[in-house]
């Protein structure tokens, strides 16, 4: 594990040529990547798709991701970080172009599979890139943003293709995002970094589970299952929601949760390179527990905005600070394992919102209830880290006397 606090005069630089790289990069498939998600699933109803195909197309690719970033991790750390990038984006790009020539539903469902994998690799790939790049002092505050440039596509992409769809039709969207996915894997080719120092192999081999997932990633990882299924039970029903408490545009949510993602991440970045992690994670999870019980009881655009403050400023103070605390906690050949449990957690939890949140608002006959209730896992986060938090602090200690 990596020191995190280092004297303010040895402090490296940040904004190098290969962080600008890597994030624009990450800028580009992010982009291409959100402008399908409001307009897929459009264009599948259109060509006859039921309401399952059409659950399917988020499903499919949920689950051909999830399972592909472990395997994605592990061959980072033995591979090499650019080779598996680059094949991800060249998945993305050739799939993202095949959706232009399938006419059947069953085609695409099928094309989202692989679309999935691609994404797997390479979200996972660009994570570990970018944490080879920033260095370890400064990790919080690069993480942070690096963040803004997933924070900037989610804002802007989702309006961009639909906007493009009613314009101009689904074809032109297909084009947008290829042409995009394409410029992401022409940047990567220009990623230069130093290569993280190997170490001694052991003698014994490693289980499966050990080589595919990371240990000292479990934690942190963890506490972003809890954050991950409540921000799915959002994104999946913050529309219907907004319909049982009479809001009319809750587009509001979007709009001030991403406006507060972009100013607390660089803030809440350089406070946990400073102080540490329990000064941003601990008052993002209260943040978060706020903004999801103002959003239970929003009954208008003004509350809704509100909460979408609240909200924003906890979410956008703990997944970045989350991811650099699991990589200052992995040694630097594991990273790419590390990153691989990361996001598989963050998959996961975004799936299992969907779904599980999905029954308990089918169960409590209320989409309110069921953000009331989510903030249990907000709960439970809290507990977890503070008693791991308290054991740490105890050790420490022990260790003193």
């Amino acid at each position: 594990m990596e020191p995190l606090f280092v004297d303010e005069k040895k402090r490296k630089p940040l904004w190098t040529k290969a962080f600008l790289i890597t994030s624009l990069s990450n800028l580009l498939l992010f982009f291409s990547f959100q402008m399908l998600i409001p307009t897929i699933p459009t264009h599948v109803s259109q060509l006859g798709g039921n309401d399952i195909q059409v659950g399917l197309v988020i499903g499919i690719f949920t689950i051909s991701s999830l399972l592909t970033r472990p395997f994605a991790g592990r061959a980072l750390d033995l591979f090499g970080r650019k080779h598996v990038l680059l094949v991800g984006l060249a998945i993305c790009a050739l799939t993202i172009a095949g959706y232009t020539y399938m006419a059947a539903v069953t085609l695409i469902l099928a094309a989202r599979f692989v679309h999935g994998i691609g994404w797997g690799m390479s979200t996972t790939s660009l994570g570990t890139v970018i944490a080879d790049i920033i260095p370890a002092e400064r990790r919080g505050e690069g993480m942070g943003y690096y963040g803004l440039s997933n924070t900037f596509a989610m804002a802007l992409a989702p309006l961009t293709g639909l906007w493009l769809m009613q314009t101009y039709g689904f074809p032109r969207v297909l084009l947008i995002s290829t042409c995009l996915a394409l410029l992401s894997l022409f940047s990567s080719l220009f990623i230069t970094y130093t290569k993280p120092m190997p170490v001694e192999k052991s003698a014994q081999r490693p289980k499966l589970m050990d080589r595919l997932w990371e240990r000292t990633a479990m934690l942190p990882s963890g506490l972003l299952l809890c954050t991950a299924i409540c921000y799915g039970g959002i994104v999946t029903f913050i529309t219907l929601f907004g319909h049982e408490a009479g809001i009319s545009n809750v587009g509001w949510f979007f709009l001030c949760n991403a406006s507060m993602v972009l100013i607390v991440r660089p803030i809440t970045g350089m406070l946990f390179d400073r102080k540490g992690p329990e000064w941003v994670l601990l008052p993002g999870a209260l943040f978060t527990l706020a903004g999801l019980l103002l959003l239970s009881y929003a009954h208008s655009e003004a509350s809704l905005a509100s909460a979408a403050i609240c909200y924003g400023i906890g979410f956008g103070s703990l997944q970045p600070a989350l991811q650099a605390w699991t990589i200052a906690r992995a040694a630097p050949n594991r990273r790419g394992a590390a990153n691989g449990t990361f996001f598989s957690a963050n998959d996961l939890g975004i799936g299992l919102g969907a779904m599980v949140l999905g029954a308990l608002a089918n169960i409590s006959g209320s989409y309110a209830l069921m953000y009331r209730y989510s903030t249990v896992l907000i709960l439970v986060f809290i507990l977890i880290y503070g008693w791991c938090f308290w054991q740490a602090r105890r050790g420490v200690q022990v260790a003193q006397r």
